[in-house]
């Protein structure tokens, strides 16, 4: 969501107040060999791979807790009788998890499960985020730093170190149980011996590896491009004046569909690629 169109400073132009609002809190290496906090895009992008988005990293830790809070709070007060209002909804969850397992994945394995309800709520929490009117997180980090031009981003899922990490988590677990449950040799069988027979070892590597890795694009890559479009139509509808507020109403209903659409997919892709990889005939 957005605000109003007030909250553009006079001196920012709309591309200066969008490009501040896609800016992250990074914190890294400068350019002299000190550490610290990035005071400008460039000067984060200077800090390359071993620079940090606090912000993104902060976030997603809090909404973490705040999905493990409420389930164990729900767990502690959870009775066989007549369950309240959040247990309802946290059951329904559950059980829309458990039945897309059921019917997705036929393999043995009590891990996914949990993993498919981790990443559903999880996702969902981020993507949640999204609903918050854009200014008022940064202008809260704004507000308690003392800084007003602070960068800070308040929607994980924008960011594609994260919804990279989250692919790359999945993409391993994915490569441990195909080797675990094929073994190496029936792992590496499956790119050097399919779909031509071994007589065809390079162009079947040439036809098999590109859709293996095309996993972790399809999990990082569709997830970040979403939301981080979201984003800037929700930047761009703030700018309107008072045509923001009709604009405002379609996107946002229509965008929360968009948070549990994607968290769903993004559950639904690992269910279908950990049974992939359990899997022992092709």
């Amino acid at each position: 969501m957005a605000n109003s169109h007030e909250v553009v400073e006079t001196t920012q132009t709309a591309s200066e107040y969008v490009q501040h609002h896609l800016g992250f809190l990074t914190y890294g290496k400068h350019a002299d060999g000190t550490w610290g906090f990035a005071h400008s895009v460039e000067e984060a992008r200077e800090m390359g791979f071993w620079a940090i988005n606090v912000d993104s990293m902060m976030i997603s830790l809090l909404l973490g807790l705040l999905f493990l809070g409420l389930f164990r709070f729900s767990i502690s007060k959870a009775t066989s009788g007549k369950p309240g209002g959040l247990q309802n909804f946290l059951e329904i969850i559950v059980e829309m998890v458990q039945t897309n397992v059921k019917n997705t994945f036929f393999g043995k394995n009590d891990l996914v499960g949990p993993l498919a309800l981790t990443i559903f709520c999880w996702i969902f929490l981020m993507n949640a985020m999204d609903l918050i009117p854009v200014d008022i997180i940064p202008m809260f980090a704004q507000w308690v730093s003392g800084n007003p031009h602070l960068y800070f981003k308040a929607v994980p899922t924008t960011d594609l170190n994260i919804t990279a990490g989250f692919a790359i988590g999945v993409f391993i677990l994915i490569i441990y149980y195909s080797i675990k449950v094929k073994g190496l040799g029936g792992f590496l069988g499956e790119f050097a011996f399919h779909p031509f027979g071994k007589w065809a070892l390079p162009l079947n590597l040439l036809l098999e590896l590109p859709g293996f890795f095309a996993k972790f694009v399809s999990l990082a890559l569709r997830l970040y491009g979403n939301f981080f479009a979201g984003e800037v139509i929700f930047l761009v509808i703030g700018l309107v004046g008072y045509w923001q507020l009709p604009m405002h109403f379609g996107w946002s209903v229509f965008h929360i569909l968009v948070v549990t659409l994607q968290a769903y997919l993004f559950m639904m892709l690992t269910i279908v690629y950990m049974n992939q990889a359990h899997q022992t005939t092709h």
